[in-house]
């Protein structure tokens, strides 16, 4: 008898892990619980951070990564999310792929004129829209830390795409490059 359990176990299916850039129901639900859980949880969001080799890291804001952090906020509140909140914030980023660049420099001004591409197969994506931070911040050891927001229109990504953030500096030298595969990402 374990052994025919076992297997009915084996055989059930299991909700494949890829990013969803509309999400159903039941996955806003999902979103809402890990976010309320989380609090606890120092590297919850370790499903949607990538760093290169230099230290430099990106956090990718899918849809339901948006929502986890969202009812993660308000629990550290100890408050309940507004009932229209979570379409809202869902509506705010719809068709959009959001990426959170953090990047360290020389200088308070180094990565003011950066310039992202997703590069999508042998194809390079502009971004819809580039914030880059004029003003670092000075850490202790001397050096800056630059927070860059980008966005991608996600009509030609799929949930399971496999992705490269490529960022150039002023004179077109890479300066981050970073793999994202979203078939790791909810």
């Amino acid at each position: 008898m374990p052994a025919l359990l076992g297997a009915l176990l084996l055989l059930r299916p299991i909700p494949a892990l890829s990013a969803s850039f509309a999400l159903t129901p039941g996955e806003r639900e999902d979103a809402l619980r890990v976010g309320q859980r989380s609090v606890t949880i120092e590297t919850f969001d370790a499903e949607w951070r990538v760093a290169n080799a230099s230290g430099d890291s990106v956090t990718v804001m899918t849809p339901f990564h948006r929502l986890v952090l969202a009812a993660r906020h308000a629990a550290f509140r100890n408050e309940a999310m507004k009932p229209d909140e979570p379409e809202r914030l869902l509506r705010e980023q719809r068709d959009r792929l959001l990426i959170w660049a953090f990047f360290h420099g020389p200088r308070e001004d180094f990565a003011r004129f950066y310039t992202p591409r997703l590069r999508l197969g042998d194809r390079e994506v502009e971004p819809a829209f580039v914030q880059n931070e004029r003003t670092a911040v000075r850490k202790d050891d001397g050096r800056y830390l630059a927070r860059c927001v980008y966005g991608f229109a996600t009509r030609n990504l799929t949930g399971t795409s496999r992705v490269a953030l490529v960022v150039r500096d002023a004179d077109g030298r890479d300066v981050g490059w970073f793999t994202i595969d979203l078939s790791t990402m909810r």
